[in-house]
């Protein structure tokens, strides 16, 4: 009994620490979301009465009477989507083949995939700048998707979700004479769906919110994606003539990003305890 007691008051003191920890992790997000309610007049003297009165929608207003910010909203939510759905087609390929195939040098290719994941991306941009300058890719959408179709993480996400299922599906789909793409697309794949949500909440996350490639990639206005374009309506003294207007901006272009968490968040805990079984 005095154990059951002991254990009760560890959990709730360890849920109060969680909540704690929860609560100062948001602190800084609830700052910039009061922040971009103030008018930046007031901002330009004070900063510390976030969550007192007078707010205003002007900020939000500035940036819907941008002219191009719906263009720019357009040109990520297309680059986004182009390379998610690139990524969880390439990466599902190329972890069935490595989870569930044989084939020479599997091992030494799958530790070269593998090895992408300690290489920075920052230090691949003149090569890739340089190649896509050649082929005329400069300021074009392939320019802007086709480089974050390499994933690593996702393909080894994807081959460790693809060891996790058991053989017995798939021996079973071979045994009634369906092919390995059928038992792919109709057996393994549907299994996956976990994996699959949290993959694609990564990659749209990541693309949505990639500011150096687009920078270096997109030179004319009408490419910009949301995170250059807003950017670059930003003047060298928007940190103290702006503030309102550059916190505004941040949750204008977080927004998308967190409704998209919301509606596929179960599938996270869901896809990373399948990757450990």
């Amino acid at each position: 009994m005095n154990a059951m007691l002991r254990r009760g008051w560890f959990d709730r003191l360890l849920m109060l620490g969680l909540c704690l920890l929860a609560l100062a992790w948001m602190l800084p997000l609830l700052w910039v979301l009061g922040l971009s309610f103030k008018p930046n007049e007031l901002l330009q003297i004070r900063t510390d009465l976030v969550f007192a009165p007078p707010y205003t929608l002007a900020n939000y207003l500035d940036i819907v009477q941008s002219s191009q910010v719906f263009r720019w909203l357009g040109n990520s939510a297309w680059v986004a989507l182009c390379q998610t759905v690139g990524v969880l087609v390439l990466s599902s390929l190329a972890g069935y083949g490595f989870a569930r195939t044989e084939f020479p040098g599997r091992k030494l290719i799958f530790a070269i995939v593998m090895f992408g994941l300690a290489v920075p991306p920052q230090s691949t941009f003149i090569p890739l700048h340089r190649l896509f300058s050649d082929w005329n890719l400069q300021n074009t959408f392939a320019g802007l998707i086709l480089p974050g179709l390499a994933a690593p993480f996702g393909v080894y996400l994807m081959t460790q979700y693809f060891k996790a299922i058991p053989m017995d599906l798939e021996e079973a789909a071979m045994l009634d004479n369906a092919s390995r793409l059928k038992t792919f697309l109709t057996v393994i794949l549907p299994l996956t769906l976990p994996a699959q949500a949290t993959l694609g909440i990564f990659t749209f996350l990541g693309c949505w919110n990639d500011y150096l490639w687009p920078l270096v990639i997109a030179t004319n206005p009408d490419m910009y994606t949301l995170t250059r374009g807003l950017a670059s309506t930003q003047t060298n003294f928007a940190q103290s003539e702006g503030l309102g207007f550059l916190m505004s901006q941040a949750v204008f272009a977080g927004l998308p990003v967190l409704i998209i968490y919301f509606f596929f968040q179960k599938y996270l805990v869901t896809a990373v305890a399948g990757t450990g079984r």
